[in-house]
């Protein structure tokens, strides 16, 4: 059980609508939490906020392109008069491949304008709040993506390594405020975004595994790897100092259609 004495008692969810952060939401609220939800499409945030009050949570929205460069400001309409002690920010999946010079530049800036100034300016703002208490957590999603540039996702991989390093110092830097500070490294994950890509997912961790191990080890930061068989495996194998050259060429992340394979490769990988 969360703590909500060191947590609350509101919980800011940013990718809170589906998927893990749906997930997120469920336990927070199971665990007393007032939840506010961000995300981008109005009719699944709804819903989940409504599933949510129906238990007797006490539940805000705020439905916004991420984006956006007003994303925050409108976020904050939310938030101004109240206190949250949590922030997740759970957004940034990735749904066009390409060379970086051959996409259309909205695209690219979009990834990075979610991965990079969404995380950063989002967490500059609650997190100096969570200082000035002397109380809260911070949790950021990333990927497995953030340890190889991956030729066709370069804007994704490089926004998801900056989460990565940006976390660890962040953690170092809030430890002595009493802020715990933790980058969920999340694999091969079963949710919607990746079921509308049309990925197999039967190989796929499940979104409620990911949030649980990002509750339950917030305060053991600056990285935890969710324990999907194969990704610490993984995680060791790609990022290696040596051969960078090869290293890059030889586990590029994997086109749609073979992420089944690439899955199963990485539970081979692990033993499993």
């Amino acid at each position: 059980m969360m703590d909500i004495a060191k947590y609350g008692p509101w919980a800011l969810v940013v990718g809170g609508s589906e998927g893990v952060g749906a997930a997120f939401a469920r336990m927070l609220a199971a665990d007393g939490f007032k939840l506010v939800l961000v995300a981008r499409k109005p009719a699944p945030l709804d819903e989940l906020a409504e599933e949510l009050r129906g238990a007797g949570a006490e539940v805000r929205t705020v439905s916004v392109d991420l984006a956006r460069p007003d994303a925050l400001e409108r976020v904050r309409a939310a938030t101004d008069g109240i206190e949250v002690g949590l922030l997740i920010y759970n957004a940034g999946a990735n749904n066009t491949r390409g060379r970086f010079v051959e996409l259309p530049e909205d695209v690219t800036q979009s990834v990075i304008a979610i991965n990079v100034l969404g995380q950063a300016n989002f967490t500059r703002h609650y997190g100096a709040l969570m200082a000035q208490r002397g109380r809260g957590g911070i949790i950021l999603g990333g990927s497995l993506s953030s340890y190889l540039g991956s030729p066709t996702l370069a804007a994704y991989t490089g926004a998801k390594a900056f989460s990565r390093i940006f976390s660890e110092a962040l953690w170092a830097e809030m430890a002595p405020l009493g802020v715990d500070v933790l980058h969920l490294n999340i694999g091969f994950t079963a949710t919607p975004a990746m079921q509308r890509l049309g990925m197999p997912v039967d190989l796929a961790e499940t979104p409620e595994q990911v949030a649980k191990e990002g509750l339950e080890n917030i305060s053991k930061g600056p990285v935890r790897i969710v324990s999907t068989p194969g990704n610490l495996e993984r995680a060791r194998l790609i990022n290696g100092i040596d051969n960078r050259a090869e290293t890059v060429l030889a586990h590029a992340i994997a086109p749609r259609e073979q992420t089944a394979q690439a899955a199963r490769e990485q539970r081979e990988l692990a033993g499993g």
